[in-house]
């Protein structure tokens, strides 16, 4: 399945299909420690693909945490459960869990328009006489795509301050849905950066302080935030880009709601004990809205209020993953066997498959990627390169080049550098991408194989 995350998605979820049969309750363990300090050594040691690993078990009467590695590579504090990550789009979870919360207070009804919760100047897109509501917002099938076009970072390396809430007004009156309300799922931080600003409108508060209030602070989850106490931010690991180059901490204000927090891995695994109900809450109820209306993905997938979900034999994978410009992040957990999973990097190689696996052992570790070394070749072989290429309707790829150097941005995501391998080969040390460009007669691209995350797809020039 190609995910959806293509180029530059930085959401943080690929859909992995996978039919295994699950161990039964009463015979389910972890790894061991050694074991698991073997595999996050391999990611740091072997691989290159993280300076810090924190992985959180959780189980009725156990509670564990493996770590290795360092904040940084210039700093050597070894990561602890107590260090401070991106989680990316974990956030959503968070989103889903306020809805329902708002929801069983009576603030707000699912099938609630968003418009509801906007300026009325504000034209929310419509289709065939249908308004995008609050519950479709949350499982991915509003029909917004991933993000707004007029995203425009000024600042590339931190392109989510300058979006404003003023933008996303603007994108919403002018932008005009492809397909149906409801039809189809497709990923959308949008959707979710619009939820969020909907439930913190509707409480006239801010979308943190709603987060602390209703969430964070009944769970005594301290350690959870956007903007970061001086505390944490002593304690917030380094992101890494795929080549262990540092890169700059993230903020997001008008799309908070789609990958804001930042948390510890102490603090996620009190909120799965909440989940799994191995520890009392208040929230439970809240917990268990959140997986009561689903909507199917394909496949095994479906998707609840921020939680996807995986057949897991005769149990379920309830799951979520966050990937930035440089972290990584999974949450998971067996309901019925009562065992969660956190895993946390500090930098941008997907861990996703390391969380499936403490879950589900048959569900296998990812491979070594492949060594990518840039080559010298002829610069001006880039003319033939340059344009716009298609994915999904509304899904375009640009290729530029900027004197010796190449780039790709997709839609409004901030560009990313893309390095030969080849005369025709590409690969990009920001994520884990390759490209092939495929030539007619005269060596001009008409369209290029993108591969990332072991899927694939072939986009085609859209014109000059």
């Amino acid at each position: 399945m190609l995910n959806n995350n293509l180029i530059l998605s930085l959401g943080g979820v690929f859909l992995i299909a996978v039919t295994v049969s699950a161990q039964s309750s009463t015979d389910f363990s972890f790894p061991a420690d050694s074991d698991i300090r073997q595999i996050i050594l391999d990611r740091i040691e072997s691989r290159k693909q993280s300076m810090g690993i924190v992985v959180g078990l959780v189980k009725a009467g156990e509670r564990r945490i493996v770590a290795n590695g360092h904040l940084g590579s210039d700093d050597l504090r070894h990561v602890n459960v107590d260090t401070v990550f991106e989680i990316g789009s974990i956030t959503k979870v968070f989103t889903g869990f306020l809805l329902a919360d708002m929801m069983q207070r009576s603030e707000v009804k699912l099938d609630d328009p968003i418009a509801k919760y906007l300026p009325e100047e504000v034209v929310v897109p419509k289709r065939n006489g249908k308004e995008i509501t609050l519950v479709e917002l949350a499982t991915h099938t509003s029909g917004l795509p991933r993000m707004p076009d007029n995203f425009l970072p000024a600042d590339p390396a931190n392109p989510y301050p300058d979006y404003s809430v003023k933008q996303l007004y603007q994108f919403l009156s002018n932008y005009q849905l492809s397909r149906d309300i409801g039809t189809e799922w497709e990923y959308s931080n949008l959707g979710y950066g619009l939820l969020g600003h909907g439930l913190e409108r509707r409480n006239g508060t801010d979308y943190e302080t709603l987060i602390q209030d209703r969430i964070l602070e009944p769970l005594g989850m301290r350690n959870t935030a956007i903007i970061l106490s001086p505390k944490m931010k002593a304690r917030l690991a380094i992101g890494h880009n795929l080549a262990l180059e540092a890169v700059t901490d993230r903020d997001s204000k008008a799309l908070a709601g789609a990958g804001a927090l930042r948390s510890t891995a102490s603090d996620l695994l009190t909120f799965l004990e909440m989940s799994l109900g191995i520890k009392e809450s208040p929230l439970a109820s809240v917990f268990a809205a959140t997986l009561e209306v689903r909507r199917p993905i394909g496949g095994n997938n479906e998707m609840g209020l921020g939680w996807l979900v995986m057949k897991d034999g005769e149990d379920e994978i309830i799951w979520h993953t966050g990937l930035t410009a440089g972290y990584s992040s999974f949450i998971g957990f067996l309901m019925k066997k009562k065992v969660g999973v956190v895993v946390l990097s500090n930098t941008s190689a997907s861990v996703e498959d390391i969380g499936k696996h403490l879950l589900n052992p048959k569900i296998p570790l990812s491979p070594p990627p492949k060594l990518n070394i840039a080559v010298t070749i002829d610069t001006n072989l880039y003319d033939a390169y340059v344009g716009r290429y298609r994915y999904k309707p509304n899904y375009i790829l640009s290729v530029t080049r900027e004197g010796d150097r190449l780039f790709v941005q997709a839609n409004a995501y901030e560009k990313v550098e893309i390095f030969p391998k080849g005369e025709r080969e590409f690969f990009s040390k920001a994520v884990d991408t390759q490209i092939i460009f495929n030539l007619n007669d005269k060596g001009r691209a008409v369209s290029f194989t993108h591969y990332q995350n072991g899927g694939g797809a072939e986009l085609h020039r859209i014109g000059e």
